[in-house]
């Protein structure tokens, strides 16, 4: 029953990262692989779209955080590091008890444990992908990307000191999903985890 010891080694001690910048799919791909592998999702975005939502903020339509509202959010945060520092610290405290998979942009550099993978993509391609999930035209999505992006480094680089989708240090396995689709990348990612996390 080879399954069976993985699906168990799996629920009690593996702890995934999965990052990328955004459009590079890795909410949608960690949602996928923990509940192939019975293990607990864990999202740093989402936790902040929560914080978002006490401070008054309309986080609830797909692509908010690329929208006017969503970065003056990230804005503010660049101002208070509070919000980021609650987050990170409840992200280490699950890391510990292990069976989680992390969307995370911050883990990968903070946690000393786990297997790291990050997906790789052009900007043009994420903003390709943007256009297709928020209806929202090409030079609006490239735009947009590339304000978040120069915001949400300038943020983790004044916290943690680290380059966010240019320090690839941390990572166990890098990804170029630039010519792979949804399915495609969830396949290798099962292999990867199937023969190297889990073996």
């Amino acid at each position: 029953m080879p399954a069976a010891k993985k699906q168990t080694k799996a629920e009690n001690s593996v702890v995934l990262c999965i990052c990328g910048m955004a459009g590079s799919g890795k909410s949608t791909l960690a949602r996928r692989v923990a509940e192939k592998y019975r293990l607990r999702y864990y999202s740093g975005g989402d936790a902040l779209m929560a914080l978002a939502l006490e401070q008054g903020y309309s986080p609830l339509e797909r692509g908010w955080w690329e929208s006017k509202e969503g970065l003056s959010f990230l804005k503010k945060r660049g101002k208070d590091p509070s919000f980021d520092e609650a987050i990170d610290r409840k992200q280490l405290e699950m890391a510990e008890k292990g069976n989680v998979v992390f969307d995370s942009w911050t883990m990968p550099w903070l946690l000393k444990k786990g297997f790291k993978i990050w997906l790789e993509a052009s900007s043009e391609k994420r903003a390709q992908r943007i256009v297709g999930r928020d209806r929202i035209s090409f030079d609006e999505a490239l735009e947009a990307l590339n304000q978040k992006e120069r915001r949400t480094r300038a943020i983790y680089r004044k916290m943690y000191g680290f380059s966010l989708g240019e320090d690839f240090e941390p990572f166990n396995f890098v990804l170029d999903t630039e010519t792979l689709n949804a399915e495609e990348v969830f396949q290798v990612l099962c292999l990867v985890i199937e023969n190297v996390v889990l073996k």
